[in-house]
């Protein structure tokens, strides 16, 4: 598989308020990779560090060490200039699809606006939004309508079909079903999964549920604390993990059965004294 992505000892620090204040490292060396095509799913619980890697891959954070490849290309350091050329291959699905969307543009209005900004004709425009909505299985009217008028899956539907308008390599995907129902969820998630396949994009795929990355990725990648602390296949790291922390997140999981519950309560407060306590 040709590699799309590699991302080598990056670490990321935050300011801290305060005189002298040493910034906060939040990402301690990580290191990733995701092919072309390839959907690399990064979990993790909250404050561990799995967005900042989204960011920094982005272009939206700088990092303080560590090397971040693009096509073989080194974007570690990428100007202003340099990141808004790269914005066509790279896109992202943020988490709330009720903010992510300008409330006063119609859906017509939100997709066509990247494609004229990179001077496609608005008559081809148009007629690429008309794709991208079949695409994401959305009607043709929604064109004319504005965000408010969907649900919180059809207005995800409307951010996923944004991040493919340029016809970018890799897509991050920052929680984009947290905020949605289990049904809806599902369902968005096989939107993904056929929209990779028709196109041959790639995903890195951020979320703290085991369930939700199980779905949709090929590898896994599991943070915590700033760390990577297992890699392997999805169906590998998500049914019998070796890491101790990933057994914790697996057995988070809640089941119907009471009994079965306690067990995983019990089991999950014996892994806990294996996990050493993050930086």
């Amino acid at each position: 598989m040709t590699s799309l992505l590699e991302v080598s000892e990056l670490r990321v620090a935050y300011p801290r308020r305060g005189f002298r204040a040493r910034p906060r490292e939040v990402l301690h060396g990580v290191s990733l990779t995701i092919g072309a095509g390839e959907t690399l799913g990064v979990v993790g619980e909250s404050g561990s560090g799995k967005t900042t890697i989204g960011r920094a891959v982005l272009g939206l954070v700088r990092p303080d060490g560590g090397r971040i490849l693009f096509q073989g290309r080194d974007v570690t350091h990428a100007s202003a200039k340099e990141r808004r050329a790269l914005a066509r291959t790279r896109q992202v699905v943020f988490q709330d699809p009720y903010s992510s969307l300008s409330p006063s543009l119609t859906i017509g209005d939100i997709l066509c606006e990247p494609l004229l900004v990179q001077g496609l004709p608005a008559r081809e425009a148009r007629a690429h939004v008309r794709a991208l909505l079949d695409m994401v299985r959305l009607p043709k009217d929604a064109l004319e309508r504005l965000p408010r008028e969907f649900s919180g899956g059809e207005r995800q539907r409307v951010a996923i079909a944004r991040a493919l308008a340029p016809e970018p390599k890799l897509i991050v995907c920052d929680e984009p079903v947290s905020a949605l129902d289990v049904s809806t969820q599902a369902r968005v998630l096989d939107l993904f999964i056929d929209i990779q396949r028709r196109t041959g994009v790639a995903y890195l795929f951020i979320s703290h549920d085991l369930a939700v990355i199980r779905h949709v990725s090929h590898r896994v990648s599991v943070v915590y604390g700033g760390d990577i602390v297992e890699t392997g296949p999805a169906d590998v790291v998500t049914s019998t993990p070796e890491d101790p922390y990933t057994r914790r997140l697996l057995l988070a999981a809640p089941v119907a059965d009471p009994t079965e519950q306690r067990r995983r309560r019990e089991l999950r407060r014996h892994l806990a004294e294996q996990v050493s306590t993050p930086p």
